[in-house]
């Protein structure tokens, strides 16, 4: 069932716990968001919004064998797998964050990263990473710097509201991420 307009409004602010393995060492790829919309934040599920392209791009990249449903989200470790955010609050629109929650997201995500040491970090969301980061010439693709013990990499936002990528482009670079994972686990 959908989320209501009210449902929508109560949302706002609420946390979205991270998708994590038990196991830290065990994630092939970190996934982090920019933030929560509101519809995920009613649902309690990441990317959960109908015209995001998260789940269908993670499935045509090759990361899993079907297309899960933000409700399987709990699968993902499984995968290896997992979900974060720079910034945990849920809003209507990722401008509504403040550049010192994204530097403060920056911080929080470099611990996690630490902490449960994936191959590679993959930020979805360029103009967030600039900001978060201080990296204002970062570009869509591998970054020519690791992120503590892991690889990065900065996709494509794949809100629906980002027309300038279409699905199968968000795919591809999904795509390109699962194979450089790929490679770093058989070395």
């Amino acid at each position: 069932m959908r989320p209501t307009k009210a449902d929508l409004e109560a949302a706002r602010d609420r946390v979205i716990p991270d998708v994590l393995p038990e196991v830290p060492g065990t994630l092939r790829v970190l996934f982090c968001g920019i933030n929560p919309g509101l519809y995920s934040g009613a649902t309690g599920r990441h990317f959960a919004r109908p015209g995001n392209r998260f789940w269908p791009a993670l499935h045509l990249s090759g990361f899993t064998d079907r297309r899960l449903h933000p409700s399987e989200q709990v699968l993902l470790p499984g995968y290896g797998l997992g979900i974060t955010n720079l910034a945990p609050r849920t809003t209507a629109r990722a401008d509504e964050l403040t550049d010192a929650e994204l530097r403060e997201g920056g911080r929080r995500l470099a611990a996690l990263v630490e902490r449960h040491r994936p191959a590679c970090l993959a930020v979805a969301g360029v103009t967030a990473y600039r900001t978060a980061f201080g990296r204002p010439r970062t570009r869509i693709g591998p970054q020519d710097e690791d992120f503590g013990p892991a690889r990065l990499w900065v996709l494509p936002n794949p809100s629906g509201l980002n027309a300038s990528w279409p699905l199968d482009r968000i795919a591809a670079e999904f795509a390109r991420l699962r194979e450089a994972a790929e490679a770093l686990r058989a070395s």
